[in-house]
């Protein structure tokens, strides 16, 4: 290996721009090691992939984040099942899975629409705006606010603090003490709200969850509360950075037409493969493996780097091409296996309805991209700014409707 080949989640370098570092990973250090930061990390689709389906061996029993303190037996508390193992994840999966059903999914689609609509079109009209904090920031964690039951005036102060959350700072190996005291206060409004919807129940997940019973089994409060922060950071981010990314891709390939005109999904899926908003998931080395000629002892940190795992040029040629008609049925950005993300649908609903909102309501936009600027997280990939102006089309497509 290469002795200036350097990865780190927290270098603000690589948050601009990993997949330079990804590739030479890939080649030189499929397996690699991070003395300092006391981590290994693979890098390769066929490893990364292996590794999520094997629970046993790669647990995620302490969480799924370097952050310290995230990481330990503890970390349950605030990831919910996303930090736990097979049987206390599957009996908590389970019960959630209760109320966050993909019947309920599937029932918020018109309001989806409807919000979507009264976001969208006045910027269009307006004709320049900035993409992630009049929309993309806003839109996703309206939806999830609504399917829990939070009041719209809450709303604005709930995205304000999962921003601080998960922004970190450069050289600082875990959240920083603004990120503590809005996630304290996140599980403080949590606390609130269970008790309002105990007091008066709601057509709501979080009502949905109070009354969720699997076999006798009911979830606790402190369960309900760690998967509705959980939903606030993770549901939240992953769909404002995919559409946000979305755009940049499209634009900076010249492929803004294209993808006005033809059906969204393949934008979607490319989008998901090519810049993924989860960039890495963590793991707990449960037992001594050897891989790529070197062995990994039992208690070891290991990430799973998804972003490189999607740019692996042995599962999807010419992997740095933007490809919108490309396979992508082999991409991992939502996981694989016991842990593939449960909102997973829910993140594409929303992309298809904004996307295709857009297309519906634009000819043409264009990116500022001299004025764009990237979110800093040691897991997610994205843009806290991106500056763009659209052109409207002069008449709506007919019906007016998402297809």
């Amino acid at each position: 290996m290469s002795s200036n080949l350097e990865y780190s989640p927290y270098d603000y370098r690589i948050h601009e721009d990993p997949y330079p570092v990804y590739a030479r990973l890939r080649r030189e250090a499929p397996l690699y090691r991070n003395e300092e930061l006391d981590f290994w990390a693979l890098s390769r689709h066929a490893d990364v992939a292996g590794a999520f389906r094997e629970w046993e061996r790669f647990s995620s029993i302490n969480g799924v984040t370097l952050d310290a303190s995230a990481w330990g037996p503890w970390a349950h508390r605030t990831m919910s099942f996303l930090a736990l193992d097979p049987p206390r994840h599957t009996r908590l999966r389970g019960l959630v899975s209760k109320g966050f059903t993909p019947r309920r999914v599937r029932e918020l689609h018109p309001r989806i629409l409807e919000m979507t609509r009264e976001l969208l079109e006045p910027l269009v009209e307006e004709g320049s705006f900035d993409f992630v904090a009049d929309f993309a920031g806003v839109l996703p964690m309206d939806v999830i606010s609504e399917l829990m039951g939070v009041p719209e005036a809450d709303r604005p102060e709930l995205r304000r603090l999962a921003d601080v959350v998960v922004h970190r700072e450069e050289d600082v190996q875990d959240v920083p003490p603004a990120g503590m005291d809005a996630a304290l206060t996140l599980v403080g409004y949590y606390e609130e709200l269970l008790a309002a919807k105990r007091r008066k129940p709601g057509d709501d997940l979080t009502s949905a969850l109070l009354e969720a019973e699997l076999d006798g089994d009911r979830l606790a409060d402190r369960e309900i509360i760690a998967f509705l922060f959980l939903m606030v950071i993770a549901g939240n981010e992953t769909t404002t950075k995919l559409l946000a990314n979305a755009l940049y891709w499209a634009w900076r390939h010249g492929f803004v037409e294209r993808s006005l005109k033809e059906p969204v999904d393949g934008w979607i899926e490319e989008t998901l493969r090519y810049d993924t908003s989860s960039q890495q998931l963590a793991r707990t080395v449960t037992e001594d493996f050897t891989v790529h000629g070197r062995t990994v002892p039992a208690g070891s940190r290991l990430l799973l780097l998804v972003g490189s795992a999607n740019r692996d040029e042995d599962v999807f040629p010419d992997p740095d091409r933007y490809d919108l008609g490309r396979d992508t049925s082999q991409l991992i950005s939502f996981g694989a296996g016991r842990h593939y993300c449960l909102g997973a649908n829910m993140a594409r609903l929303e992309a298809r309805i904004a996307l295709d909102e857009l297309a519906r309501l634009a000819s043409s936009y264009d990116v500022d991209g001299g004025r764009a600027v990237r979110v800093h997280s040691s897991n997610v990939r994205g843009f806290s700014t991106l500056p763009v102006s659209v052109i409207p089309r002069s008449r709506g497509r007919a019906g007016g409707d998402v297809r």
